[in-house]
């Protein structure tokens, strides 16, 4: 009895320490949820969208500042064609829906990832999100769409290269903070946090270069299962690691 209070009021006092200020979600397991219900994979991705706006909610409500989800990865073109056609018409809709309700609740909209392959409608869509809620506060959310950590890397690179090239910089001026200054995510700061759900333990391509001090939680459900309290399970681990950034503690 006195062990469970006890595990109760540690319980208590890591919900009352500050939020992480950026939590980074990689969303697995929409169609597995869907296999398991006999259901069309279409199915547990329009599920899973219903847990994204409940997820950007809870993240707002628990102070949280930066909300990134892993919405599309430059690797899911490889999906069959269906799959791909019906992930891309969700995202139109979501946009066209939802962008005034979080603009309404001070929420920024950014998307990062390469656009150059996105069809002109949702492009249009994108860019008008941003620029509607450009100067909100309360939350960023971050939608990483046709989004890869390797090929992100690779176009700092270049952009610095071509600097170098012009003049413009000297090889010698290149540093870790330049090379984070040319990312996708140049205003925004690195992951505290990044959780991963569906049981699965890897990164997929996936903010490779600003998770290098985050703390990780893989959990062993499906998105569509995910909750305000799996969102508040995760930050409870979250602070219960040491953060030591390579020094001792």
């Amino acid at each position: 009895m006195l062990k469970a209070e006890s595990n109760d009021r540690k319980e208590n006092e890591h919900h009352r320490l500050a939020p992480p200020r950026h939590v980074a979600i990689i969303m697995d397991g929409n169609g597995r949820w869907a296999k398991k219900r006999l259901l069309p994979k279409i199915a547990g991705h329009k599920k899973g969208v219903k847990v994204v706006r409940k997820s950007i909610q809870a993240a707002k409500d628990m102070g949280v500042k930066y909300l990134t989800l892993y919405a599309f990865s430059s690797e899911n073109w490889n999906r069959p064609h269906e799959e791909v056609h019906a992930l891309m018409g969700l995202l139109q809709h979501y946009l066209k829906k939802e962008v005034r309700e979080l603009h309404e609740k001070n929420i920024k909209i950014t998307f990062i990832g390469d656009r150059s392959q996105l069809n002109q409608p949702i492009i249009d869509l994108i860019e008008e999100s941003e620029k509607k809620t450009k100067a909100n506060t309360e939350l960023e959310l971050i939608i990483a769409m046709n989004y890869g950590g390797q090929a992100e890397i690779v176009r700092a690179a270049k952009l610095i290269a071509e600097k170098v090239k012009s003049g413009e910089l000297k090889s010698e001026d290149i540093t870790e903070k330049m090379i984070g200054q040319h990312l996708y995510t140049a205003n925004i700061p690195d992951p505290d946090l990044i959780i991963r759900t569906s049981g699965e333990q890897r990164l997929s391509n996936f903010l490779l270069w600003q998770a290098a001090y985050s703390e990780f939680v893989f959990m062993d459900l499906l998105w569509p299962d995910f909750t305000e309290d799996s969102l508040a399970h995760a930050i409870t681990e979250y602070h219960k690691r040491d953060r030591r950034y390579g020094a001792r503690s």
